[in-house]
């Protein structure tokens, strides 16, 4: 029978994490099951001929990396059952966050909703998603599970950068650009700099948000044991 702690993180961490990722894609993905151009949600530049498919692709993938990382930040799981932590991790990696990476290099720098501002910011989410995806598989193979861990951290942070977009992008409009509101004409030059915006707040508050929970646990293992304790983990964590 799980420990009560496990039990909690369980409740607390794991099952909200979940139902916030169906509930997302319940709602982001049916535009793009016919794979209809004209249903899709971005803009589709009719002189760039594979940024529908390279978008589609980009969801697919991106799709399947949110559903996995769900089981790479459950404790328990990890805990418990390290064989299934490691599969999920690969298909996380293999399926998702790679193909997914590079197909949004192939979309964001001919993204319209954002401009410059939102092209820059997706590309630049797109090659860290990457970067991070790599120092995390390649401390695994060299058994630096501290490492592997800490990399793989900011990887799910900049996955979930999609989920965030949506509240940031809302508060944004309501700033900058309140006339979609209702209150009067909308500047399209104004209402993409607030995308844009969004794009990139999605992204790099999720990332300092990591940073800063790294940094506590790191400071509270630490405290607990010692300076050598922050770079040890249980074998079983082991991916």
């Amino acid at each position: 029978m799980p420990a009560p702690s496990a039990v909690r993180r369980f409740r607390t961490f794991a099952v909200p994490l979940a139902v916030l990722t169906v509930v997302f894609l319940v709602i982001s993905l049916p535009p793009y099951l016919g794979l209809d151009p004209a249903k899709a949600r971005l803009p589709v530049p009719e002189d760039v001929p594979w940024f529908y498919p390279a978008l589609v692709a980009h969801i697919g993938f991106g799709s399947i990396a949110l559903l996995t990382a769900v089981l790479q930040v459950w404790p328990w799981l990890r805990r418990t059952h390290p064989a299934v932590h490691r599969w999920s991790g690969r298909i996380y990696l293999g399926l998702g966050v790679i193909p997914g990476g590079i197909a949004v290099l192939a979309v964001a720098p001919f993204g319209q909703t954002g401009g410059p501002t939102g092209q820059v910011a997706n590309t630049m989410l797109a090659l860290l998603w990457l970067a991070t995806a790599v120092a995390g598989y390649r401390a695994a193979r060299a058994r630096r599970f501290g490492e592997h861990r800490e990399w793989m951290v900011r990887n799910v942070a900049l996955t979930f950068s999609i989920v965030a977009n949506r509240p940031w992008s809302m508060l944004c409009i309501a700033v900058f650009a309140p006339e979609v509101m209702g209150t009067g004409p909308v500047d399209p030059a104004v209402l993409a700099q607030a995308a844009g915006v969004s794009m990139w707040l999605s992204w790099v508050v999720n990332l300092l948000v990591a940073e800063y929970w790294l940094h506590r646990t790191r400071t509270r293992r630490g405290v607990r044991g010692g300076p050598a304790a922050k770079h040890r983990l249980p074998v079983s964590a082991t991916p």
